[in-house]
């Protein structure tokens, strides 16, 4: 067989020129909204290639990976292991619309890490997990209305494009064109780590609340943990009042811990275990896949068992299941999440000390391979509290870096992430940027 003819080199195009080309043919020159780096101002980066902890943009230009695809790259990008399962897997083909052993043996990988649930039904993204665990809950409940907190991102289903209302315990607004009031009429929006508020919501609406949903690290307001004492209570309340409590782990499910997030509160609070888990970024290792899993008692409602449906032609594609399933297993060795923790803790560590000598206001937080930071004097514990940062030199501090060859979430209210491809070299490349930067914040 003749090879394919080689394309003639094209001119090289800069991040400027791709930018006014993708505005032509894409809504705002991205296929999402934070890529455009309308927070922070300036041109977004096209990445064209990525290997270890870097990615190089479209002029040649290397930077320090601190995104990792949103967080699935925990291994780094190009990890051999994965890239050799994600190769054996194409060859046998793309896509099926059928059964696969792989699946079945993902779905027994995650149930092994995961000791609160038996049972798991694959899918293909976050947003696709989020809506599928509430349509569950309520299925399984016989109950309509839902609640989440302000600053935690579900996904952009209908119902969860909510923001909070004006009073104590309200129903929500939409906050997005195209989602009618009625959608959202049953969804109650309180603040996050607020106890007050969610005993409120249940002595009001105990009886028809179908779910709690919260991500137990927030990664859409930065980096926002739920205090015990606030996740404590919520299951509380859930078992009080037949409601089940969803743990939206799409960012922090195997890269905080093995055991995910869920694991670190069962650590403080005995016996303590989510309802319904939703996964995704690392399960899938860079490939559109995620997750959401229960009790067998609980996933018996699902068709083709029960009444709820749900479906999906690329659900458990087989090529996504092969990189997911690599990346588990190379998480999964002994000391993997001790090391990556390290590394992440030495960046903010460091990240503090720089802003601590500029005398800037400065805050850190990280577990596993999640980092925030802020620029504030103490960690915010809410999403209105979140929205004090200083949001100026916050992109300051972003465009310094990036000219430095480091590459940060383009917006404050995002989380960074960590990967295991990290050297010293990178660590300290990115402290001597930031002391550079912050002393002339």
């Amino acid at each position: 067989m003749n090879p394919l003819p080689r394309p003639e080199a094209a001119a090289v195009s800069t991040n400027a020129q791709l930018f006014e080309r993708a505005q032509q043919s894409i809504p705002g020159g991205v296929n999402s909204p934070v890529r455009a780096f309308r927070a922070v101002g300036g041109t977004p980066r096209f990445i064209t290639r990525a290997e270890g902890a870097y990615i190089w943009d479209a002029e040649g230009q290397r930077y320090i990976d601190y995104i990792g695809s949103w967080g699935p790259m925990i291994l780094g990008h190009g990890h051999p292991a994965v890239l050799e399962a994600v190769l054996a897997a194409a060859r046998d083909g793309f896509s099926f619309g059928a059964p696969t052993e792989r699946e079945v043996e993902l779905a027994e990988a995650i149930i092994g890490l995961v000791p609160s649930i038996e049972q798991v039904r694959l899918v293909s993204s976050g947003t696709e997990a989020g809506m599928s665990a509430i349509r569950l809950a309520r299925g399984a409940t016989g109950r309509s209305k839902i609640i989440k907190f302000e600053g935690c991102y579900h996904g952009h289903a209908d119902a969860l494009l909510v923001k909070a209302g004006s009073g104590l315990a309200t129903f929500g607004h939409p906050t997005s064109a195209g989602v009618p009031a009625e959608v959202v009429q049953h969804t109650l929006v309180l603040e996050y780590n607020n106890v007050e508020q969610i005993e409120a919501a249940f002595q009001a609406h105990g009886k028809d609340i179908a779910c709690v949903m919260i991500e137990p690290i927030a990664g859409n307001m930065n980096f926002v943990r739920a205090s015990v004492p606030f996740v404590k209570r919520i299951r509380e309340l859930c078992d009080q009042h037949g409601a089940l409590f969803i743990f939206d782990e799409v960012m922090t499910g195997f890269r905080v811990a093995l055991g995910s997030a869920q694991s670190l509160y069962a650590k403080a609070i005995p016996g303590f275990t989510p309802d319904i888990s939703v996964f995704g970024k690392v399960i899938g290792g860079g490939m559109p896949l995620a997750a959401f899993a229960s009790s067998r008692r609980i996933m018996q409602n699902l068709a083709p068992l029960g009444p709820v449906y749900q479906a999906g032609t690329l659900s458990g594609n087989p090529v996504a299941t092969a990189c997911g399933l690599a990346t588990l297993k190379e998480i999964s060795k002994p000391g993997f999440h001790e090391a990556l923790g390290a590394k992440t803790r030495r960046l903010m560590t460091g990240l503090k000390a720089a802003a601590d000598a500029a005398g800037v206001p400065f805050s850190v937080d990280s577990e596993g391979g999640m980092f925030g930071f802020f620029f504030m004097p103490e960690l915010p514990q809410n999403y209105q509290q979140v929205m004090t940062t200083d949001q100026a030199r916050f992109n300051r501090f972003f465009h310094g870096m990036l000219e430095r060859g480091v590459y940060l979430a383009p917006a404050l209210y995002e989380a960074g992430f960590t990967s295991a491809a990290l050297s010293d070299a990178d660590l300290d490349a990115t402290l001597a940027a930031a002391k550079d930067v912050l002393a002339q914040a």
